[in-house]
């Protein structure tokens, strides 16, 4: 069997879905500074796995690198 059509069965049974690289998410978050700072843990972990990024260290910690990496500042 092709390595081709190996990756194509594992995508399909879900079982290594996230193993063969980053997807762009289709939106953007558009969370204000305020909706981050009153985010729960769990909805900071889902949105930054969504983008591939680190969900290490506490809840301050990641409400930190997700306004960091999601707000513009001007």
């Amino acid at each position: 069997m092709s390595s081709v059509s190996m990756e194509s069965m594992a995508r399909s049974n879900g079982k290594e879905r996230y193993g063969f690289g980053f997807q762009m998410p289709l939106h953007y978050p558009k969370y204000t500074k305020a909706e981050y700072e009153i985010m729960p843990e769990w909805k900071l972990d889902c949105l930054l796995t969504q983008y591939g990024l680190p969900i290490y260290g506490d809840v301050k910690q990641k409400r930190k690198f997700a306004m960091g990496a999601f707000l513009w500042t001007y």
